[in-house]
C-alpha cells in the first residue's frame, strides 16, 4: 500500500494521495468529493492558470516579496502548466465548488511540488506559489485570459477566413441569378453575390461583436485576492501581473477598474457568450440556407452541390447529405444551449463571488473551441467547395409568377395578379402570358421582366 499511496495533508488533517500523483491534499480531496461527472476544467483554462501563477511568481520577486530562487523554480514549473504540459495532473470534475477553489489549490499544488522537486527547496503551495492571490481573483481572471487568447488566436482568425472565402466566392458567382424566397415561397429575384453578401455581412458583424466585448474580457480582476479589496496583496501586483501577460500573448490584458465588479460578477462572460451565441445563429441560417440549395438532386431546390464527402446512407446506394452544414448546426444548437447556462450561472453571485464560475469557464471555452471547428469546417468543405447548377436556376426563374411585380408599375397590380394566376395555373413562363394579356411588346416585356434587370445593378440593391 505505501507503494501505491503516499500520505499529505492540508487543514483538515491527512490523506492518503497517488504516489506518483503532483498534486496534493486538497485535490485528493476534491477527486472524492466531486465524482458527479467525467469533464474536466478545459486545457486552456488550465494553461492560463500556469500563465498566472508563472507571471505573479516574477512580480512577486521584482517586488521583494518572494526569493528569486524560489520564484525561479515556480515560474519554470508553472511555464510548463502554460505550455499544455501535466495536464493529466488536473482531475477535478467541472462541478465542483463554485469559486473553483478546487481546481486552483490543484494547480498550486502541482507548481508546488514541481518547484521543490526541481530546486530543492521547500515550496508551499498557499505561501509561496498563491502569493498576494487568491481563488476568487484567479480563477475569474483565467477565466478572461483563457477566453481571450482563444477568440484572439483561433476563432477570430478562422471567422476572417471565412469572410474572406465569402467575399471571393461572391465576386466568382456575381452574374447567377437565382429565384429569391420569403416564407420558403418564390418571391424577386437575387444574384448569388447578394446572398452570399448578406452572409459574409454576417460573420463581420459576429466579428465586429466579438471585438467589442473582448473590451471587457480583457479587464482582469488580479490583485483584488478575496473579495475586491486587496489584502495580502502587493498595491501594484495586478497591474505588473497583467503587463506580463499582455507581452506573452499579444493581448492588451490590463486590470479592471473596479476590483469588486471584477470579482462579484461575471457580466463580461455572460455579455461574450450572447455574441457567441449571435454568431451561432447566423452559422445555422448560414447552414441551412446551404441545405435548402443542396437539397435534392431530383425532388428538392438543387440550386447548388455540396462537396460529396462520404456516403449518406447504410440502406440507400447513392445518397449523399450535406453533413458539414449538419455538423455545424449541431455545435450552434450547443452553443446556444451553453449560452443558456452561461447565463443562469453569470446571476448566481450573491454578495461579493460568483459562485458558478467552473461552469462558466466550462461552457464559454467549450463554445469558443466548438465555433472555431465549425467556422474552419464550413468554410473549407462547403463553401469553398460547393458547385452551381445554372439550368436549375434559370427554370425557376421562367416560370416563377412573383416576376410580374415588375409590372406593377405598368399595367397595375390587379392585372399583374391576373397574369400570375393565370402563369401558375397552365404551367407557362410569365413572359409568354404577359404577352398575351397585355399590349406591350415582347421586346419591352423581356426587359421589364429580365431577372437580373430586378435585383439592381451589380453592387448595389435595387432602386
Amino acid at each position: 500500500m505505501s507503494q501505491r499511496y503516499r500520505i499529505e495533508h492540508d487543514a483538515l488533517g491527512e490523506l492518503r494521495v497517488p504516489a506518483q500523483a503532483l498534486y496534493g491534499a486538497q485535490t485528493q480531496r476534491a477527486v472524492e468529493n466531486f465524482p458527479i461527472s467525467e469533464l474536466r476544467m478545459p486545457g486552456p483554462f488550465i494553461r492560463a492558470l500556469g500563465r498566472i501563477k508563472s507571471a505573479a511568481a516574477r512580480v512577486n520577486a521584482d517586488l521583494g516579496l518572494l526569493d528569486t530562487a524560489m520564484a525561479g523554480a515556480i515560474s519554470t514549473a508553472a511555464d510548463e502548466i502554460a505550455a499544455g504540459q501535466h495536464e493529466e495532473q488536473f482531475p477535478v470534475d467541472v462541478f465542483q465548488t463554485g469559486s473553483g477553489t478546487s481546481t486552483h489549490m490543484n494547480a498550486n499544488e502541482v507548481i508546488a511540488r514541481l518547484a521543490s522537486m526541481r530546486s530543492g527547496l521547500s515550496v508551499h503551495p498557499n505561501d509561496h506559489v498563491n502569493l498576494g492571490q487568491s481563488s476568487n481573483d484567479v480563477i475569474p481572471g483565467a477565466i478572461h485570459i483563457s477566453a481571450c487568447i482563444g477568440l484572439h488566436h483561433d476563432l477570430l482568425p478562422v471567422l476572417e477566413q471565412l469572410r474572406a472565402t465569402l467575399d471571393s466566392r461572391a465576386v466568382e458567382l456575381s452574374g447567377r441569378v437565382k429565384t429569391g424566397r420569403t416564407h420558403l415561397m418564390d418571391a424577386l429575384p437575387v444574384r448569388l453575390d447578394q446572398e452570399l453578401g448578406a452572409w459574409r455581412t454576417q460573420i463581420e458583424k459576429g466579428m465586429q461583436r466579438i471585438t467589442s466585448g473582448m473590451q471587457h474580457l480583457r479587464q482582469l480582476p488580479l490583485g483584488g485576492t478575496a473579495v475586491g479589496t486587496g489584502v495580502n496583496a502587493h498595491p501594484d501586483f495586478g497591474r505588473r501581473v497583467a503587463i506580463l501577460l499582455s507581452r506573452e500573448t499579444g493581448i492588451d490584458f490590463v486590470i479592471n477598474a473596479d476590483l469588486f465588479e471584477g470579482i462579484a460578477t461575471q457580466d463580461a462572460a455572460v455579455a461574450m457568450s450572447g455574441h457567441l451565441k449571435t454568431l451561432a445563429v447566423s452559422l445555422l441560417k448560414i447552414s441551412n440556407d446551404l441545405r435548402w440549395m443542396n437539397s435534392g438532386p431530383l425532388a428538392g431546390l438543387g440550386e447548388i452541390t455540396l462537396p460529396v464527402l462520404q456516403p449518406g446512407s447504410s440502406i440507400m446506394p447513392g445518397k449523399v447529405n450535406p453533413v458539414i452544414p449538419e455538423a455545424v448546426a449541431m455545435v450552434c444548437a450547443r452553443v446556444i444551449g451553453s449560452d443558456t447556462a452561461i447565463t443562469v450561472a453569470g446571476q448566481s453571485g450573491n454578495f461579493q463571488l460568483n459562485t458558478m464560475l467552473p461552469l462558466v469557464a466550462y461552457e464559454l471555452l467549450q463554445s469558443i473551441k466548438l465555433l472555431t471547428g465549425a467556422v474552419r469546417a464550413l468554410d473549407e468543405k462547403a463553401i469553398r467547395g460547393f458547385s452551381v447548377n445554372p439550368e436549375q436556376l434559370a427554370r425557376g426563374l421562367m416560370y416563377n409568377p412573383v416576376l410580374v411585380t415588375a409590372l406593377n408599375p405598368v399595367v397595375g397590380y390587379e392585372q399583374s395578379a391576373a397574369i400570375a394566376r393565370r402563369a401558375w395555373a397552365e404551367g407557362r413562363p410569365v413572359l409568354d402570358v404577359a404577352e398575351e394579356m397585355t399590349g406591350i411588346s415582347r421586346a419591352e416585356l423581356e426587359s421589364l421582366l429580365d431577372p437580373a434587370h430586378l435585383t439592381g445593378k451589380p453592387g448595389q440593391p435595387w432602386i
